[in-house]
């Protein structure tokens, strides 16, 4: 992979430095382009992203629960529904500058990939999760409040 000097400035903005940046590579990677490379080294982010769902949907939630305590049940539901719908997920992945540093298949550049909501969404979920991996469920904690809250 060529962009080296690309994950060294996406660390920065996510104010993370991975010991293995493979992780974040793989975060990054859409499925059409593993697919496209043909290297089974090559992994795309779907595993990742199913990670990171989870943890972001607990993290916001453990949030808002300590947010305030008026809150109902059914209210804490909504407010985390809002934070972590496609839409607004998208939103921050952009504010993240996420979509220059995913890695695509032609085809899925081809039809404007950078900027589908699922990709971007799913592009955050899996650097949570990446994050998580390589530095822990505080680290992960530090950069959901810090980037999608």
């Amino acid at each position: 992979m060529q962009y080296i000097n690309t994950l060294a400035a996406l660390q920065e903005a996510l104010n993370y430095h991975f010991r293995d940046e493979a992780l974040l590579a793989e975060a990054l990677t859409h499925p059409s382009y593993a697919y496209e490379s043909r290297e089974a080294s090559v992994k795309d982010y779907n595993r990742l992203e199913f990670l990171g769902d989870s943890i972001l949907g607990m993290v916001i939630a453990e949030y808002l629960y300590g947010k305030d305590n008026a809150l109902s049940e059914g209210e804490l539901t909504r407010l985390r529904s809002l934070i972590v719908n496609r839409e607004n997920l998208c939103k921050k992945a952009e504010a993240m500058g996420l979509s220059s540093y995913m890695l695509l298949g032609k085809g899925e550049e081809k039809i404007g990939g950078r900027r589908n909501s699922t990709n971007l969404s799913a592009c955050l979920e899996a650097v949570v999760a990446a994050v998580y991996l390589d530095g822990g469920l505080e680290e992960a904690r530090k950069l959901i409040l810090r980037a999608v809250v």
